[in-house]
């Protein structure tokens, strides 16, 4: 069964930066275009980033121009770049398979913006 494993989280400052890992075991990368999802107390999952097996990034409104998808599919591993970070950016991070998530959620990374 293909797992997946956040990790990179933690607290930062506001304007500070994170960087976010995503592994995966199996095959999902050489699959599946994947997503950086995000879910703050409270609120729906909402989708911050998607990345095609071919590299094509797309951003929600709110991280654009802040954050910065990648993936190395040889590694099977994807990433997110969080720069110029917001309270409003505070959440726990998932990755799972873009648009269906048809791979069982991970624990996530948290992610807290606060001074």
């Amino acid at each position: 069964q293909v797992q997946l494993v956040e990790s990179g989280g933690g607290l930062v400052q506001p304007g500070g930066s994170l960087s976010l890992s995503c592994a995966a075991s199996g095959s999902i990368f050489s699959i599946y275009a994947m997503g950086w999802y995000r879910q703050a107390p409270g609120k729906q999952r909402d989708l911050v980033a998607t990345i095609t097996r071919g590299g094509i990034a797309n951003y929600a409104d709110s991280v654009k121009g802040r954050f910065t998808i990648s993936r190395d599919n040889a590694k099977g591993t994807m990433y997110l770049q969080m720069n110029n970070l917001k309270p409003e950016d505070t959440a726990v991070y998932y990755c799972n398979a873009y648009p269906h998530n048809t791979v069982p959620w991970g624990q996530g990374t948290q992610v807290t913006v606060s001074s």
